[in-house]
């Protein structure tokens, strides 16, 4: 018995000494590492200016070069429809015939106003010409009937003036009821059938005609990105339904101005569809290359703090820290352009962060400085 108590009691002694001595190295540890984790916070890098070629991938829209909906000018039946969904089209090709009674009844009417004011016409002017070549017989013919039949043959020219306007009027309705393609294209959609009754008032429209021979590539560019995109500048993308193959295309158009609710300028880029092998409103996935014309100072993203005080970097100066205000540009990987009060050689603190004040120490044993 006195030998079981024996080894108890040296087991108990032994777990003792062994939490005794893993406590012991914790806290010899534990400075160590907080001593690290500080020097890294505090660790410095010089900045320098540099002029790499960055890119940027933005999403786009592929959309027609020339896209209108057709609709009736007028009130009409469907009478033909010479074309449907597919339709290669040519400009001035006739697409769809309307009918309306109604219009062809006014505009005999108006002919038929048209030919009898003509008639009174001819019949007043007759009777002026005539009493106009008599009065050059001395007396024979009164000078105020001559004046009463010049102001009639007036009145009946005014009213012969009207009455033709007035049937060329209905008569260019009639122009109406033939629809013709506006451009070359292809008959993208169509919602009517024979006899369909059509109107201005409708909102769909008979047919929709695109232009996909030259597809344009829209993209919104951000305000920070803005300087860089000139015209002329290739666009290198796929689309995501065919990712194996990659397309390029030229900025032909620039808005000059910044949407109010996004802050990016919207760019256009032609594409010449051969073979049409892309199709309207497909998305593309593009890359741009944006490059300056003067090196600027890229600096880690983890430089850079932004909070509500604004954006800044922290600068090392005689030892302390600096709040430097800056702007932001382009983004390369992990590292961010910068624009603001900064010098060449300078040193700025890589894991910045707004929980380190302003007149800071900076330790000088700390820094190790990289480059």
């Amino acid at each position: 018995m006195q030998i079981k108590y024996i080894v108890l009691l040296a087991a108990i002694m032994l777990l003792s000494a062994c939490n005794t001595n893993e406590k012991t190295e914790n806290k010899e540890t534990k400075p160590d590492m907080e001593g690290m984790g500080m020097m890294n916070m505090m660790e410095t890098i010089s900045i320098s200016k540099s002029n790499p070629l960055v890119t940027i991938k933005l999403a786009g829209e592929l959309k027609p070069d020339e896209q209108t909906e057709l609709f009736a000018k007028v009130n009409s039946y469907v009478q033909q429809i010479r074309v449907d969904i597919g339709d290669r089209v040519v400009k001035g090709q006739t697409l769809v015939v309307l009918e309306a009674p109604e219009i062809m009844s006014q505009i005999a009417n108006a002919k038929a106003k048209m030919q009898a004011q003509e008639a009174i016409y001819l019949s007043t002017k007759s009777t002026y010409d005539r009493m106009l070549k008599a009065d050059k017989t001395e007396g024979a013919v009164a000078k105020d009937a001559i004046d009463q039949i010049k102001a009639r043959k007036l009145s009946d020219e005014s009213q012969l003036a009207a009455a033709r306007s007035a049937y060329n009027e209905i008569n260019n309705i009639k122009d109406y009821l033939v629809i013709k393609a506006p451009f070359s294209g292809i008959i993208t959609n169509r919602s009517i059938d024979l006899g369909a009754y059509v109107g201005p008032m409708s909102k769909t429209p008979l047919l929709v005609i695109e232009n996909n021979e030259k597809l344009r590539l829209n993209l919104s560019v951000s305000e920070a990105h803005t300087p860089y995109i000139k015209i002329g500048d290739t666009i290198r993308f796929y689309v995501r339904s065919q990712p194996e193959m990659k397309y390029m295309a030229l900025i032909s158009r620039k808005s000059g101005s910044l949407d109010v609710r996004l802050r990016s300028e919207k760019i256009e880029a032609d594409f010449i569809n051969k073979s049409n092998v892309l199709k309207p409103y497909m998305v593309a996935e593009t890359s741009i290359s944006l490059q300056n014309t003067v090196a600027t100072f890229f600096v880690p993203k983890t430089a850079v703090v932004e909070s509500g005080m604004g954006v800044y970097v922290i600068r090392i100066n005689n030892g302390k820290t600096q709040y430097v205000p800056v702007s932001k540009g382009r983004v390369m990987g992990d590292k961010v352009e910068v624009f603001g009060d900064l010098a060449e050689g300078e040193h700025i603190l890589k894991m910045a962060s707004e929980e380190i004040m302003e007149g800071k120490v900076v330790p000088s044993k700390d820094p190790q400085v990289k480059k």
